[in-house]
C-alpha cells in the first residue's frame, strides 16, 4: 500500500517536472540502505526507485517532496527550493538523525586498512598532532589510509564507526609530512566539532571550526599546495 502511494508521488513528479502527461511505468520500493540513501535509474522506458526505508513513517509532503527531488535529478532539471527544504528539514529532525545513524551502524560496515602507510605512520601522526593541539584530550577514533587512491577526497571522518580515513594518495614520499599532517588534522577538527544546523542548514565547517582550523602551523602552505593539487585535475 505505502509502495503505491510512493508510486503515485512519482508519477506526478514526472508530469510536472517533465512536462509530459503520461508517465512510463514506475517502479518504487523502500529498500534497507544503511543510512538515508535513495537511488534512482531509468532502463528500457521503465523509471526504477529505491526509497530508503527510514522513509516508510515519514509525513506524506515529505516523502511527495523526495519523489521532486528525484525525478529532478534524473532528468537534470532544477530542483525545487521549496521541496529541498522540506525534506532537509525533515532529515535534521533528532529522532530522523538518530533512526540513519542506527542503520549506518548496524547495516553499514567500515572496511580499514591500518595506521601503518609505507612512507607515513596515522598513529604516530595522530599522537603528535594530539599533544600539540589538542593537549592529548582528543579521544583517538580508529585510524586508516584508504583502500583506494583517492584524489578528490583526501581524508573524511565518519562519526558512525568512529574512524579517520585518509586517502592513499598522499602516503608517497614526493608528498610533504606537513600536508599529510593537515589532512589528518583537519579530520580530527571533525571529532572535537559536531556539525551545527544554521538557519535550517547542516554546516561542518563552521566558524569555530575554521577558527581551529587556522591553528595549524602549516595551515597557508598546506592551502596553497592544496590549490597546486586542485590545478593538475
Amino acid at each position: 500500500m505505502a509502495e503505491c502511494v510512493l508510486n503515485s508521488y512519482f508519477a506526478d513528479a514526472f508530469r510536472q517536472v517533465t512536462k509530459r502527461s503520461e508517465p512510463p511505468e514506475i517502479q518504487v520500493t523502500f529498500y534497507p540502505f544503511a543510512g538515508l540513501n535513495h537511488t534512482i535509474r531509468i532502463r528500457r522506458q521503465r523509471i526504477y526507485v529505491r526509497v530508503s526505508d527510514l522513509l516508510r513513517e515519514a509525513p506524506p509532503q515529505v516523502q511527495r517532496a523526495l519523489a521532486f527531488i528525484l525525478i529532478a535529478k534524473l532528468f537534470r532539471k532544477r530542483v525545487s527550493a521549496e521541496h529541498q527544504t522540506l525534506y532537509r528539514q525533515y532529515t535534521y529532525l533528532p529522532q530522523v538523525v538518530r533512526a540513519s545513524e542506527l542503520a549506518r551502524r548496524e547495516r553499514g560496515r567500515k572496511q580499514l586498512t591500518g595506521a601503518a602507510g609505507r612512507f607515513y605512520n596515522l598513529e604516530r601522526m595522530f599522537a603528535s598532532l594530539n599533544r600539540r593541539y589538542f593537549d592529548n584530550q582528543l579521544p583517538k577514533p580508529a585510524l586508516s589510509w584508504s583502500q583506494r587512491r583517492t584524489r578528490r577526497i583526501l581524508g573524511h571522518h565518519d562519526h558512525i564507526h568512529d574512524a579517520i580515513v585518509i586517502s592513499r594518495s598522499l602516503d608517497v614520499p614526493e608528498v610533504p609530512e606537513f600536508l599529510v599532517e593537515y589532512v589528518l588534522y583537519h579530520e580530527m577538527l571533525h571529532v572535537k566539532h559536531r556539525p551545527r544546523i544554521i538557519s535550517g542548514r547542516r554546516i561542518n565547517h563552521h566558524a569555530a571550526f575554521r577558527a581551529d582550523e587556522r591553528r595549524f602551523a602549516y595551515y597557508a602552505e598546506a592551502m596553497a599546495y592544496l590549490d597546486r593539487l586542485a590545478e593538475r585535475d
